[in-house]
Order: structure tokens, then C-alpha cells, then sequence
């Protein structure tokens, strides 16, 4: 990336990894918007001189078209404050329309970012959007009401979006010297189940340990290895997702749990045809070896547990087998990571390893909740993250 000012470039400090609203198999409501603002948090993971704002209609079918974006200090719920709102430019306009399945970036704003501060973004969606390109997880409770509120101090009987909406990241101008690792993967990565608004998803706890740069995490919930759905597949999810984050010197890997656990849920009272051992390693070796030979250092991790989880159809026996195949060859000394983080051995239930203990599990048997997703992040030895 260029630099804007000498001695700083931009670092990507947030990313969400969007999903196809128009998929066949959905695990979270889609939705679209006409004549609406949509105010959505934000919270840098490191922060610069300066910043700006990625959008994206990847997924859209029509032009989508931003009658006004607003972004301001985060107060409480759907509130900002008011004396720090800042209008969003983009090619020098305050309003812009991005067509279907492409990306943009705002203008730069020149303004002081800080790590971990709550931010809002406000986007004025006059027309008929369509199906909107979404994110599962977001930071925090989303809120949209009618009409253009870009600068309204609360937005009052507005309407609570727990999906994200456009949004795919945000950039800081921060030191050439800036390090950042990007966390990879299904939903322990994006942090499903955790508390939302609490950062306390395994990569963000992770990120308070580090002294050094930050971690971004584009997780998809319900992501594959393999297969799409939900999402495109980590495979393909390569180029945009890591390579092309400015900044990036190390990845940590989380998937697998969904190509094991999906087909059965999706076919579900019938029997699915699962991925084997041989497929998942030969994949996860495809991607250690794309992510190595851009010279990123790859952190790979064991496939969690998830015996007993209360989604029909998703544990089987020969999942399960398959699991503890690839979690021993993980183990090993023949995969291709520079090092493997057990998450496995972190959440486990010392007595039943293929569940998740108690005091870890989300309800779900399938997720950590935020004390589980703090055990993997202190499993994780900051040796592996010399950022």
C-alpha cells in the first residue's frame, strides 16, 4: 500500500468477511433496506493518524446507492456524540453508489484513532437495496430506522440489527513498522456465542495479551474448508480475505468444525456423505501452502469439540473419527504449520474431550462462550506472534 505520509501507511485495523445473502442454506436472517439509516459499531483494533472506511456490494444484484455516511464516537446503544460527527467523502462526494459485486473506500479522515474505541457508522440507503451483503457477527447490536437520521444524536424506536450490514473493515494510518496478524476461520473466530459488544471473542481476547501490532478477524459463522455455505469457502477466501489485508504478517487458522458437522444438519433426518480425513488435510495443506508462499507465517489450531451439541444431525461417529484424525495428524510433526495452537485442548472436558467442559460451553454444545474463547486465547503461547 502507498503511503499517505511519510513514515505511516494504512493497516487494516477491522475486517468483516461478508456473505452471499442469496446462499440456499441460511443460518441467519437476510434482509434489505429502502429509505432507511443503518447505524452500526465499530471498534478499531489498533489505531493511526487517520482512516478510512470499506463498503461492500460483493453480493448485491443492483447498484447499491449511499445517500450520506456519517461516523462518530459511539455513546451508548443507538447514541453518538454529537460534537464529534464527521461526514464520509468518497472520490470527494457525500454521496455515492457502489455497483453490484464490487468494494469501496472512503476518503481519507484525518483524524486521531484509538484501539478499542466504539465508533458508529451511519449510512443514509435511500432506495431499494436489495438483499444486503451481510456478516453474521458483528461488534455490536445494530440499530435502522426510517428516513435520513445520519446526524440524529439517538436513533429513537429504531429497529435492532444483529447481522452487519456493507460493512468489511477499516483502515489506520499508522507506522510503516505496524504488524498485524489476521485470525481465519468459522465462528470461533468470528466469536459466535460470546457476548456481543464485549470484544470477547477468542481473537479479541487475544489481541489485549499482545505488546506488539493487533489481530483482525474475518470469520464467517458456518464457514467451510471446503464448501460453501455458509459463505464462500475458506479456500476461496484466500486472496481477499488475508492477502490482500494491508499489514498482514501472521494468520491463525480455525475451520473444519462446519465440513464435518453442516452436512448432516443440512440433510438432517437423512445421512450426509462427509469430507475424510485425507480431504481436510490435503485442504488444510493447500492452505498453508498459498499462505506461506506470500510469505505470511501460519499459525494453524486443532478442530474444538462439539460432541453433544444440541443442532440435529451435526455430531456424528464419523465425524467425530474424522475429527481425531486431523487433530492427531495437527499434532504431529508432519503438517505444514509453523505451529498449531490445541484449541481443542483448551475448552475440552477433561473427563469427555470430545465435549466442551461445563464452565465453557455456550448452551449450544457447538460454541465456547466468553470464558471458553478466553482459555483459547491464553492457550495461545505470544511467542507465536512476534508481530
Amino acid at each position: 500500500m502507498t503511503s499517505t505520509r511519510a513514515g505511516n501507511t494504512w493497516i487494516a485495523a477491522h475486517r468483516s468477511a461478508v456473505i452471499d445473502p442469496h446462499e440456499a442454506f441460511k443460518l441467519f436472517e437476510v434482509r434489505g433496506f429502502t429509505d432507511q439509516t443503518v447505524r452500526q459499531t465499530l471498534r478499531p483494533a489498533g489505531g493511526g493518524e487517520a482512516l478510512r472506511v470499506r463498503l461492500s456490494n460483493r453480493y448485491g444484484r443492483t447498484p447499491l446507492e449511499i445517500g450520506g455516511a456519517h461516523l462518530a464516537r459511539r455513546t451508548e446503544g443507538s447514541a453518538i456524540a454529537p460534537d464529534s460527527d464527521i461526514t464520509l467523502l468518497f472520490a470527494g462526494a457525500e454521496t455515492v453508489t457502489i455497483p453490484a459485486g464490487e468494494d469501496i473506500v472512503s476518503d481519507p479522515v484525518e483524524t486521531a484513532v484509538t484501539a478499542g474505541e466504539e465508533l458508529a457508522l451511519s449510512l443514509y440507503l435511500p432506495g431499494d437495496t436489495g438483499l444486503s451483503t451481510y456478516s453474521a457477527i458483528p461488534y455490536d447490536i445494530g440499530h435502522t430506522v426510517p428516513g435520513n437520521q445520519l446526524t440524529a444524536e439517538t436513533l429513537d424506536e429504531s429497529e435492532e440489527l444483529i447481522t452487519g450490514h456493507y460493512i468489511t473493515g477499516i483502515d489506520v494510518l499508522a507506522p510503516e513498522n505496524t504488524h498485524i496478524a489476521v485470525a481465519f476461520g468459522d465462528s470461533w473466530i468470528e466469536g459466535m456465542a460470546t457476548t456481543p459488544g464485549t470484544g470477547n471473542s477468542f481473537p479479541a481476547q487475544l489481541d489485549r495479551r499482545l505488546t506488539n501490532g493487533w489481530i483482525v478477524a474475518p470469520g464467517i459463522s458456518g464457514n467451510r474448508l471446503l464448501a460453501d455455505e455458509i459463505g464462500a469457502h475458506l479456500l476461496t477466501r484466500i486472496e481477499r480475505d488475508v492477502l490482500s489485508v494491508p499489514g498482514a504478517t501472521h494468520v491463525i487458522v480455525h475451520v473444519g468444525l462446519n465440513d464435518l458437522g453442516l452436512p448432516g444438519a443440512i440433510a438432517f433426518p437423512e445421512p450426509a456423505k462427509l469430507p475424510t480425513a485425507a480431504d481436510l488435510i490435503t485442504g488444510l495443506t493447500t492452505l498453508a501452502d498459498r499462505l506461506h508462499t506470500a510469505g505470511l507465517t501460519v499459525i494453524g489450531s486443532t478442530i474444538g469439540p462439539y460432541a453433544g451439541t444440541v443442532y440435529p444431525g451435526y455430531d456424528t461417529e464419523e465425524g467425530q473419527t474424522v475429527r481425531a484424525e486431523v487433530n492427531t495428524w495437527l499434532l504431529g510433526d508432519t503438517h505444514p504449520f509453523d505451529a498449531i495452537i490445541d484449541v481443542a485442548a483448551a475448552v475440552a472436558d477433561p473427563d469427555h474431550p470430545t465435549r466442551i467442559r461445563d464452565e465453557y460451553n455456550s448452551g449450544d454444545g457447538l460454541h465456547v462462550n466468553d470464558a471458553g474463547a478466553k482459555a483459547i486465547a491464553d492457550a495461545v503461547d505470544l511467542g507465536l506472534l512476534n508481530l
